[in-house]
């Protein structure tokens, strides 16, 4: 596949490169070899902050210069400026509530040979462990006949998170982990559940991975899970969090 030249995307990569350089952030990325130099794929990542799909488009870029498209909630579209740009960087709008359309163009994406970027999750997790995940994209990859790419991000939450007021000085020097692993296939045939399933599973263990490389103790750190030292939210109560906060925008609407 030949890959035309998109002086906005090209130019938004620039502009996260400097970002990243002038905050001085500590990448360091295992198993990108695992990462496809052609061909159609879907990159289903852990979702812990805000830039994650910023790093993990940063790493893919220095690896082979591919771009990735991602699948973002309709409302990031429907700002004058921002949309504007991701319509031109081919990103794909989904509407939480009929994402039929998002879905079908994915597929298409898919199938022309593009990366298509996907958080299971559909939310990042204040807790910073790995919720239970939508089957979007085992189905994506099973019906554009493309491979299941699964990756984890460790230290992306230190930059920007929900719920959380980071000071610049606090961004400087994060380290950044990535680990990307080996390329699942799945097809037609199979279970989405028992798939699914299977891909949160293998995405846990990469998140251990990376968690376990990371240059930094998190016992008593804000960025770490209460289940490994840290103070972070549990998981119910991000959860209790997260259905107030719903809540209040159901009602304020």
């Amino acid at each position: 596949m030949k890959y035309r030249n998109e002086p906005i995307y090209t130019a938004a990569i620039g502009a996260g490169r400097a970002m990243f350089g002038g905050l001085r952030v500590r990448r360091t990325i295992i198993g990108a070899e695992h990462l496809p130099n052609n061909g159609g794929a879907v990159i289903a990542m852990t979702h812990f902050g805000y830039l994650e799909f910023a790093l993990i488009e940063w790493a893919t870029w220095l690896h082979n210069r591919r771009r990735i498209r991602f699948m973002a909630k309709k409302s990031v579209f429907e700002k004058p400026m921002v949309g504007a740009f991701m319509r031109n960087m081919k990103h794909i709008s989904v509407d939480m509530k009929a994402g039929a359309t998002a879905y079908t163009a994915a597929v298409k994406a898919l199938q022309g040979g593009e990366l298509i970027g996907v958080f299971p999750e559909a939310g990042v997790s204040a807790s910073f462990t790995i919720r239970d995940f939508k089957t979007g994209a085992v189905r994506l990859a099973a019906e554009a006949g493309v491979p299941l790419i699964p990756l984890a991000v460790w230290g992306g939450q230190r930059l920007l998170t929900k719920n959380r007021k980071i000071r610049l000085r606090e961004r400087m020097g994060v380290p950044i982990m990535i680990v990307v692993g080996e390329p699942i296939t799945v097809t037609a045939a199979d279970d989405v559940v028992a798939s699914t399933a299977q891909l949160k599973t293998i995405m846990v263990g990469l998140l251990e991975t990376a968690q376990q490389a990371y240059p930094l103790d998190g016992a008593g750190q804000w960025w770490q899970p209460r289940a490994l030292g840290g103070t972070a939210p549990t998981p119910e109560e991000a959860a209790t969090a997260d259905a107030a906060r719903e809540l209040r925008r159901a009602q304020k609407h």
